[in-house]
C-alpha cells in the first residue's frame, strides 16, 4: 500500500518527535493533516513547507572549508519530505471527492431524465393499456 521510504519517514518523524513552525506555533506531524492546503491567514500546509524550506536553505549555506555536513539538514529534509508528501496525499484526495461529486451530479442528472422519459412512454399509453396494467398490479 505504502512505499517503504514513506513509511521510513513517517516513522522518523514520529520516533524523533517532528515539529513543524507554524503561525500558530510549532507543530506535531499528526496535525498537519488537519491543515488547509492554502489559506491568508498563513497557517497552511503551504505556509508549513516555506518555513521548513526557508530553514533547509538557510542550514544548507556553501562552504569550501567544512567538509562535515550538517546533521540539522538531513532532519530539515525529511521534514519537508514529510509535509510534501502530506501535501500530496490531501490533494489527491480533494479531486478524488471532486471527481465524486461531478460523477454523483452526472448520475442525478440521468436519473432524472431517465425517469421522465419514463413518464412520456406512460403518458403515451392508451386508456386500455393503463387499465390493464393497473390490473396486473
Amino acid at each position: 500500500m505504502y512505499e517503504r521510504g514513506i513509511v521510513t519517514i513517517f516513522e522518523k518523524a514520529t520516533r524523533e518527535k517532528f515539529r513543524y513552525p507554524s503561525a500558530k506555533g510549532l507543530l506535531t506531524t499528526e496535525q498537519l493533516w488537519e491543515l488547509p492546503l492554502t489559506a491568508k491567514s498563513g497557517f497552511s500546509l503551504d505556509d508549513v513547507a516555506k518555513a521548513v524550506n526557508a530553514e533547509l536553505k538557510a542550514v544548507d549555506t556553501e562552504s569550501f572549508v567544512a567538509t562535515e555536513a550538517n546533521p540539522a539538514k538531513a532532519t530539515l529534509e525529511t521534514k519537508l519530505e514529510v509535509v510534501k508528501h502530506v501535501i500530496a496525499v490531501r490533494i489527491a484526495e480533494e479531486q478524488a471527492a471532486k471527481a465524486a461529486a461531478a460523477k454523483k451530479l452526472e448520475k442525478e442528472k440521468l436519473i432524472a431524465v431517465l425517469g421522465r422519459k419514463q413518464d412520456a412512454v406512460l403518458e403515451n399509453l392508451t386508456e386500455a393499456e393503463l387499465l390493464a396494467r393497473i390490473n396486473n398490479l
